[in-house]
Parts: structure tokens; sequence; C-alpha cells
């Protein structure tokens, strides 16, 4: 009872704060030190676990008897496993690790009982690990974004409740007045996660509704989740890092909260666009395309708040590693947007639907904006948990060009392949059967292109392993640059 009391006290905001509550940021960031750690290891481990399904989901696109005989590793299985093992593994576990940071640092105020969160992440994963199995044994639900069999389920929502907890509770001890636009985002997107995903869950496999509010469910949660949890996180992170980075203010604190109202009223209805042409209300599939298009309001102000802090500073991406994969995310966050509002058109749904298209602006949002994002935020964030430099500035060179070049290639060669697919499929001259054989090419390409980030994947992993286990030098460290910038010529007082 005295521990548990004690344990309530501690989380009571009324309480005196302790000798060490006002700490520097780098008794914060030690604070954060092992949950971090623990949750960027595990988003790592899945990411090439995810990476591994996902070179051989794509060889098998083009040559279906890889690994034919195998049936754990059949298309359907691997395909399925891969999206589940990088949005629940990879994506959440880093989404985690860089929420309650990036709360702790804004909020200045110490992670407390960080230990629950490194329990949280052990629920997370062992939940992802079961879900993930059940999918390659033959358990899948079938269901877009929600693959995982039920019994992995409950373990997600007892580790989700800890982190999601965690995180408004180092807000509520938050040491500054002003509450930053970044806050904003990690907050919504911590609220809105658990929404999603527990209503997604009831309506489709413990409850599921009947007939085409199934589909309207299942497009509401898998756009959503998107729009609504790994956006803002991404966003938050942007609009931390860039001027973190840059040592001056965001451009606009009024564009901020322009944008931040704009994606959080207009993207819930946007996912419905996915669904035109099939058995649903018009009005829905209306409200879907105009929310859409009005996404494109968030989307131009935050380009445009992002792009004005950068003015006159686009120098510092040929020397900071954070802010080389962060502003290439915010581009694509701006790109990716900008073309579903396009894609939410009749008349270009009619060419992009069903196509390699709708594949590649996936991966653009969530490899080339938000992984990107991430992976600069790691960039930032590990050096100062761990009180020493990443030992190894090529192999951050490697890993952002590895990465960029293949996600790049990756979306132009799909884009450009599936709006010729589109274009073959609407021509009723085309065998269907030739349309398939035209793909094989792009598809091809689409494996170069992954190969290609894998190599990144692999640059990167061995310079976090690297790093943790390289003993920490003495005294002060440098930060790890792509090169050292010239010296400023020293200014004389007059």
């Amino acid at each position: 009872m005295a521990s548990a009391s004690s344990l309530a006290a501690s989380l009571n905001p009324g309480t005196p704060p302790d000798t060490g509550s006002r700490a520097e940021l780098s008794e914060i960031d030690a604070s954060t030190k092992w949950p971090a750690i623990v949750f960027l290891l595990s988003s790592l481990a899945w990411l090439l676990v995810g990476t591994a399904f996902a070179i051989i989901s794509s060889i098998k696109l083009h040559t279906p008897e890889f690994l034919g005989d195998d049936e754990w590793l059949t298309f359907g299985r691997a395909r399925t496993a891969h999206l589940n093992a990088v949005v629940y593994g990879w994506s959440t576990n880093i989404a985690f690790a860089v929420a309650f940071w990036l709360m702790a640092r804004l909020s200045r105020a110490r992670l407390r009982h960080a230990g629950l969160l490194v329990i949280a992440a052990c629920f997370w994963n062992l939940g992802v690990t079961l879900g993930v199995i059940g999918i390659l044994a033959g358990d899948s639900a079938s269901i877009e974004w929600l693959e995982m069999p039920p019994y992995a389920t409950p373990l997600l929502f007892v580790a989700y409740a800890l982190v999601g907890v965690w995180a408004v509770i180092t807000f509520r001890f938050r040491r500054t007045g002003h509450i930053y636009v970044s806050q904003w985002y990690l907050l919504a997107a911590l609220f809105w996660f658990p929404w999603l995903y527990s209503i997604a869950q009831i309506m489709l496999i413990f409850e599921p509704a009947r007939g085409t509010v199934q589909a309207l469910v299942n497009w509401w949660f898998a756009h959503n989740v998107l729009g609504l949890w790994f956006t803002p996180i991404g966003l938050a992170a942007a609009y931390y890092f860039i001027p973190k980075v840059l040592g001056k203010p965001i451009h606009s604190y009024y564009l901020s909260v322009l944008g931040f109202w704009s994606l959080a009223i207009f993207y819930n209805w946007a996912g419905v666009h996915h669904l035109i042409g099939g058995p649903v209300p018009a009005w829905v599939i209306s409200a879907g395309i105009a929310a859409s298009l009005m996404m494109v309001i968030p989307v131009v102000v935050t380009g445009i708040n992002h792009h004005l802090t950068m003015v006159g500073s686009f120098g510092a991406l040929r020397y900071s590693p954070t802010l080389r994969f962060v502003v290439f995310g915010a581009v694509n966050y701006t790109l990716v947007s900008l073309i579903g509002s396009a894609m939410a058109i009749r008349s270009v749904n009619a060419t992009t639907h069903f196509t390699h298209f709708t594949v590649a602006h996936a991966h653009q949002g969530m490899y080339a904006f938000f992984t990107m994002v991430m992976f600069g935020a790691v960039y930032y964030i590990l050096p100062r948990i761990l009180l020493k430099e990443w030992p190894s500035a090529a192999l951050i060179r490697t890993h952002f060009w590895a990465a960029a070049i293949g996600v790049t290639l990756y979306w132009v060669d799909l884009s450009i392949g599936g709006w010729i697919q589109g274009l073959e499929m609407n021509n009723a001259n085309i065998a269907f059967i030739d349309v398939v054989r035209h793909t094989i090419p792009w598809l091809f390409a689409r494996s170069v292109a992954g190969i290609i980030m894998t190599i990144g994947h692999l640059a990167f992993a061995v310079n976090v392993v690297w790093m943790l286990c390289a003993r920490r030098p003495a005294g002060a460290t440098v930060p790890t640059l792509f090169r050292n910038p010239p010296a400023r010529p020293a200014v004389t007082a007059r």
C-alpha cells in the first residue's frame, strides 16, 4: 500500500516537486533513456523484419515461383506480415519513442517511473510478435491494416494504455506556461489512435458490422491511422527539429494553429474517397471527396511554414543529418498530400484506383514522409540520451542516400507504371492478361528500389548497434555531421 500511495502521490501535479524536478535538459534526456532505447531497438528489429518480408513479397510479384514451396511465405502472408511489421512494429514503436521524448523535452519535465514504459514496450512487441506469427500461420483477419488475429490485440491495448497515460502525465507536469504546436499534435495523436483502433476492432473483429458499413469502417480506420496517428507524430517532430537544429523559431505560430485545426477537421472524412464506385451512399462519397480537397489547406499552410523557416538556412542541409532527413520528409508530406487530394477527384480516381499508383502513394506517405522524419529524429535523440556521438558519418550518409534514392525510385516507378496500368485497364481493347504482363518491368524496378532501401536500413542498423556498444569518450563531444561547416569570421566589438 505504501508503494501504491507513493506512486499515486508522485503522479499528482499538486504534490510538491522534489529537488530534481527542475533539472536541466540533460536530466530530462536521462529520464527517457531506457524506454527510448527499448522502443528504438524494437523498432529497428521490426524494420529489418519488415524489410525482409517486403523484398520477398516484391520479388514474388514478378517472379511468382520465388519461395513458392513454403506456405508460410506465400505472397498473401508475406505481404501482410510486411505491412503489420512495418506499421505496428517499426512505425508505432519509433512513434512512441519520439513522442514521449518530445513531450518530456517540451514540457521541461522528467519522465517519471520510466520502468513502466519498458514494461509497455514488452507488452506491445509481444503482441506484434504474436500477430505477425499468426498471420504467417494463416490466422489473418483479412481486413486491411487490421490483419492481426484477435488474440494479439489485448496486449496492444494494455501497452498503449501505459504509453498514452505516461505522455499525458508528463504533459501535466510541464514546467512551461506555453504549449508548443508539437505538443498539440502529440496529444491529439495519442487521443486519436486508441479511438480509431478500438472502434475498428469492435465494428470489424469482435462485433462486426454488416454490409457496406464494414467497408466504410475499414477505410475510415486505415486512412485515419496514417492521417491522425502517424502524420501528427511526424509533423510534431518536424515542427520541433527544424527550428531546433537551425536555432530559430518557426516562421508563424498562427499558421501552425490553422494547419493543426484544419487537419483535425477535414482528415477524418477523407478516407472514404477510396470507395468511389462502390456500393456506398453517394452523399458519403461526395463528403469524402470534399474533405480530401479541403485537405489542401493544412498541407499548404504547413508547407509554407516549414519552407519559410528554412529560408536563408538551406545551406545547413549540407551538414546536419537530422535536418536533411526531416526536411526530405517534410517536402514529401506536402507532395503526397497534394497527390492524395488529386486522387480523390473522380476523373483521376478512375485511372488510379486498383493500380500500383495507390501502392506508390501509400509508400510515399509512410516512408518518404513519416519514416524519413523518424530517422532524422533518431539521429538527434540517441546522442543526447547516450551522451556520445554517432561513430560513423559515412554510414549516416549511406543511409540517407540509399533511403532517399530508393524511396524516390520506388514512388516514381510505381506512379508511372500504375498510371499506365490504369489507362490500359480502362481500355476495352487490351486484354487483362496483357495489362498484367506490361506491369512486370515496373515491378522489377520496384524490387531494385527495395534493395537500395535495404542497404540504407542495414547501414542504419550497424550505426545504431555500433553506437550502443561503443565506449563513451572522455570529455566533451561534438555533433556527428556530414562535414564541418566553415568557421565564421570573428566579429570585433565596436
